[in-house]
């Protein structure tokens, strides 16, 4: 098949026909290009629909989206040229419904701002990404929410204070997010998973099949299991150096509070800090030694007028929040019937059709239609078009 047909990625069943792929496998193939960053992502979908930019990415074309008038240097468009060859050679040799396909097997959902699936949070974000692919149950978002941020070489006295703060919090049902590198963001994770209160929330810069750094992988599957892993690039991504603030900008627009527990003055912890400000988020610094390099950053924000975090007591107050008073989101969502939550857990995140559901949970018919009607008259799914979808509790 050339890859420029229209059915590019398609596999064509036993009467010659192309597979239907919903519009999510097309965001998927497009965000695993080369050098294919959310705001390259977001112009693309911004100009066509996910499968016409797939189409334009074949032809060579897709780059016209990223050449702004204003600054439309001959430089520029012959070097944005270039870069529309190499994703069209590579469209070439992508396989976008297998690409699909061993998302859904790994359980990877991805989410677009139109999914329920989507972080509510982010939805007015002023860099709100395109698309995100998940591990675990994106509902989790729909209580409060605290990053705990700082230095991967942290000192014995930051990594008990984070993991301290980690365990309170999830303990008083506000959940944790982190970044899941190693230090201090690990160390908060690891207090949170102490606790079974809250469920967590990782951010992460790779692929979720690519944990970073290795020895966190472990951790990786404990928050997947328990909360939610949240990451802007397809399975198979490797780590780069731009992810990481970007990651950072996600690790903002989910906190109602940031929390700094150690950071050198020039610590990536501070471009975390830096979005938090951009939206008007608070951010709590701990207090450290001043004699420690890994404080300095903390210690300078407290003298710039950030709050202190001395305790867990100093964050809940910011949140409106007592220990004694909050619960997490999960404890306060009631659930569907078993036989509708073993249908639901069937149906995952991405829409599938009644058919897909057939296989999936070998009920008959007259039985899957009722635990359906169940569960989207309870509000739990959407029925439309022959796509049944999961509706988020959280923006209910």
């Amino acid at each position: 098949m050339s890859a420029l047909s229209p059915d590019d990625g398609r596999r064509r069943g036993s009467e010659g026909e192309p597979e239907v792929l919903p519009s999510e496998a097309w965001l998927v193939a497009l965000a695993g290009l080369p050098e294919m960053g959310p705001v390259r992502l977001a112009a693309l979908l911004q100009a066509w629909s996910p499968e016409e930019a797939w189409r334009q990415v074949c032809v060579g074309r897709a780059h016209v989206a990223l050449v702004d008038a204003r600054h439309g240097q001959r430089r520029r468009r012959s070097e944005l040229g270039e870069l529309g060859r190499v994703w069209a050679r590579e469209a070439a040799r992508s396989q976008v419904g297998a690409t699909w396909r061993r998302h859904v097997e790994a359980g990877v959902g991805v989410a677009a701002p139109a999914r329920a699936s989507y972080p509510p949070p982010l939805l007015d974000d002023p860099a709100r990404p395109p698309v995100l692919f998940h591990l675990g149950d994106p509902d989790v978002v729909a209580g409060a929410r605290v990053a705990i941020v700082g230095t991967r070489s942290c000192t014995r006295y930051g990594s008990e204070v984070a993991r301290g703060l980690g365990r309170d919090l999830a303990d008083a049902g506000v959940a944790v997010v982190s970044g899941l590198a190693a230090g201090i963001d690990a160390a908060a994770h690891t207090g949170a998973l102490e606790a079974r209160g809250a469920p967590p929330i990782g951010v992460v810069g790779s692929g979720l099949d690519v944990p970073y750094p290795r020895q966190n992988a472990s951790l990786w599957r404990r928050v997947a299991v328990r909360g939610v892993l949240w990451s802007e690039y397809p399975l198979g991504t490797r780590p780069a150096g731009w992810h990481f603030p970007s990651r950072n900008r996600l690790l903002a627009a989910l906190a109602d509070v940031v929390v700094v527990v150690e950071s050198h003055r020039g610590g990536g912890s501070m471009h975390t800090v830096s979005e938090a400000q951009r939206r008007d988020v608070p951010v709590l610094a701990v207090p450290g030694p001043v004699t420690s390099p890994s404080s300095e950053g903390t210690n300078q924000l407290l003298f710039d007028g950030a709050g202190p975090a001395r305790d867990v007591t100093d964050v809940l107050v910011h949140l409106g929040l007592s220990a004694a008073g909050t619960r997490s989101a999960a404890e306060q969502r009631a659930g569907p019937d078993p036989v509708a939550a073993d249908v639901l857990d069937a149906v995952g995140w991405q829409p599938c059709t009644v058919d897909h559901l057939l296989v999936r949970t070998r009920l008959d018919l007259g039985e899957l239609s009722l635990a359906l009607d169940r569960l989207e008259a309870q509000g739990w799914v959407a029925c439309q078009g022959g796509w049944i979808e999961r509706v988020s509790r959280a923006r209910r």
